[in-house]
């Protein structure tokens, strides 16, 4: 069998797709992407203000994290009190068009999943 998905995939240490992957299963990741495609450059407090329920905290580690994958830009001015600003890196850009194709697909089939949540929950 060529394409021996089982065996290319089942190294969850060594598979690129699930490591990969694992960052956007998340609740904020692709959020936070989403946002700052919309806005080039955002300060954490509009970030914060354009995602009510995040917590500061979760904020802050969502952002490590897309930018120790290198998909976010963060940039601290030397002022008082430091001003922070987050953007998108050139490889988070590239990634957009295919979180937005997954988020479109979601709220075209949102009610169609919905409706059968409802129907396996009863």
């Amino acid at each position: 069998m060529e394409n021996n998905y089982f065996e290319k995939y089942s190294d969850a240490s060594n598979c690129p797709v699930r490591r990969v992957m694992d960052r956007f299963g998340d609740k904020w990741s692709t959020l936070v992407l989403l946002i700052l495609a919309d806005e080039p450059v955002l300060r954490f407090n509009e970030l914060s203000k354009a995602i009510p329920d995040i917590s500061q905290k979760m904020l802050t580690t969502t952002l490590r994290s897309l930018e120790s994958d290198g998909l976010v830009f963060r940039k601290v001015y030397a002022e008082v009190p430091p001003r922070v600003e987050y953007k998108l890196t050139e490889m988070g850009e590239s990634l957009v068009p295919h979180i937005k194709a997954v988020a479109d697909w979601a709220a075209k089939n949102f009610e169609r999943i919905e409706h059968s949540r409802a129907e396996y929950s009863s």
